[in-house]
């Protein structure tokens, strides 16, 4: 049998996302940008506030008004007023003057602080008095404390989440510039694969890559376009793949694990206009006979036609260049991974970087991640899973007890 690939590690692989261009950008209402990345920086065109406001529901006073006042000691005040929500105070406050306040309000002219009503006690219509003294400034926000006209509030590559919303609502932005979902196209191959809608026949699968596929690229914010099923027939797949790299800005072709079938995938690759093969084989167990090819400016992967597999490839290698040309910039990136320590033993080759299926199992306020067994195959062990944890390229395995980090899946 000839030699198939020459494998190349994770860490490389990823760096050939930098290749890749971001897809195009487009504006959208403020109602459509949930969870989009932004294209360009956001500067603050006023003040925020662009008022001194009230933090408390109180009253607004001259901090020096308040010195020394105690329980036992109290400052006597007079009530100048109210400030309605909404409007400026029609007065000003003078030493030993306060005016009733609301969480909001803006400050009356001659005032710098608010004391807390849960501080104050009133006596009569006209005069409060105060157990408290409050320092200048206190409870109150001052002008462009939250935003400064002219600075930089938001950056280019941030993922818009609801607090990022409020914030570009309050500058008044009802559009904004995001980079466009990335399109990615996906192929199922194999003369063994028929639609789920179809019984099989002994010795036939339905195609389960294409909807799990889908649903991960949906999750890392791509839009999915299948192109059905292509058998093993060169130039089948050379025509769909051409057609689904013409409208697509990556594809993904599930498939191909044996090394016939492999074979196929890399001359048909090798075949579309300005083609490079970029890597033949990731060194990470599941996921070894990864294909990376490059069309132009557009990413194509050969995936191992096992759903695990392909899940686990999407995951630790696809999705970073999904974000890569999504315009997520690598501060932005966020990997959580759960600690946990190790139910039991676990073996692993050197040479590869080896992920293990876990479920998390909590025993006495402790967190275990416990490995799902069973072979290759089994489907139905997907779903038992939480998470994955890695074990390293120089390592041989893993002791019961040793603490791990869970990628959750």
């Amino acid at each position: 049998m000839k030699e198939f690939f020459k494998v190349t590690d994770l860490e490389h692989t990823l760096k050939y996302s930098a290749v890749f261009p971001n897809v195009g950008t487009e504006f959208i209402t403020l109602h459509e940008a949930l969870g989009r990345i932004l294209a360009d920086d956001i500067v603050s065109d006023i003040n925020l506030p662009d008022f001194a406001r009230s933090t408390m529901d109180g009253y607004a006073v001259k901090a020096s008004s308040t010195f020394g006042a105690t329980e036992e000691s109290p400052a006597y005040l007079t009530v100048k007023g109210t400030v309605e929500m909404g409007k400026p105070a029609a007065f000003s406050i003078k030493s030993g003057e306060v005016a009733r306040i609301s969480t909001g309000g803006m400050l009356p002219d001659g005032s710098d602080s608010v004391i807390m009503v849960e501080y104050t006690e009133v006596i009569d219509k006209k005069n409060i008095e105060i157990y408290r003294s409050v320092a200048p400034g206190q409870h109150v926000l001052q002008i462009g404390e939250d935003l400064k006209e002219g600075n930089n509030v938001l950056l280019c590559g941030q993922k818009l989440r609801p607090q990022e919303i409020g914030l570009l609502a309050a500058l008044g932005k009802d559009s904004v510039k995001v980079y466009k979902k990335p399109v990615i196209g996906i192929i199922s191959t194999g003369d063994e694969i028929i639609p789920i809608n179809n019984m099989p026949d002994k010795g036939r699968i339905r195609d389960i890559n294409t909807y799990t596929l889908s649903s991960l690229v949906q999750k890392a914010g791509g839009i999915p376009v299948t192109y059905g099923i292509v058998g093993d027939d060169f130039d089948a797949l050379l025509e769909k793949c051409s057609i689904a790299i013409a409208h697509s800005d990556m594809v993904l072709i599930s498939g191909g694990s044996s090394v016939g079938t492999r074979d196929l995938t890399v001359e048909v690759l090798s075949s579309l206009p300005d083609s490079d093969i970029m890597v033949h084989g990731i060194s990470i167990s599941p996921g070894k006979p990864t294909i990376l090819a490059r069309a132009g400016d557009k990413a194509i992967w050969g995936l191992p036609g096992h759903v695990l597999s392909a899940m686990i490839v999407f995951g630790i290698v696809i999705r970073p260049f999904i974000e890569k040309i999504s315009g997520l910039s690598p501060q932005y990136k966020k990997e959580l991974r759960i600690p946990a320590l190790l139910s039991r033993n676990i073996s692993s080759a050197q040479g590869r970087i080896d992920y293990i299926r876990v479920r998390l199992i909590e025993k006495n306020g402790i967190e275990w991640a416990e490995p799902v067994l069973g072979k290759s195959g089994l489907i139905s062990n997907l779903t038992k899973a939480d998470g994955l944890i890695e074990i390293g390229i120089n390592t041989e395995g893993l002791d019961k007890g040793s603490k791990v980090w869970v990628i959750p899946v």
